[in-house]
C-alpha cells in the first residue's frame, strides 16, 4: 500500500493490525501519483517488487 499526501490516520482504517507486508507513506502526491510524483511511485512499485520476488520477507 502506498499513501501519498493523505492523512495519518488512513494506517489505523485500512491495516489496523499491522498485516499489510508493504506500507509507503510520502508527504508528497496525491491522487494521481503517476502524474503527481511519478519517481516516488515507481521506487514504491520497485520495492514492492522485490519484496514479492524475495518471498515477502
Amino acid at each position: 500500500m502506498a499513501v501519498f499526501a493523505a492523512d495519518n490516520t488512513v494506517r489505523s482504517i485500512l491495516d489496523p493490525a499491522g498485516a499489510m507486508v508493504h506500507w509507503s507513506e510520502y508527504d508528497r502526491g496525491g491522487h494521481f501519483p503517476g502524474m503527481e510524483t511519478p519517481d516516488l511511485l515507481v521506487a514504491d512499485l520497485d520495492a514492492f517488487a522485490r519484496l514479492v520476488v524475495a518471498g515477502g520477507e
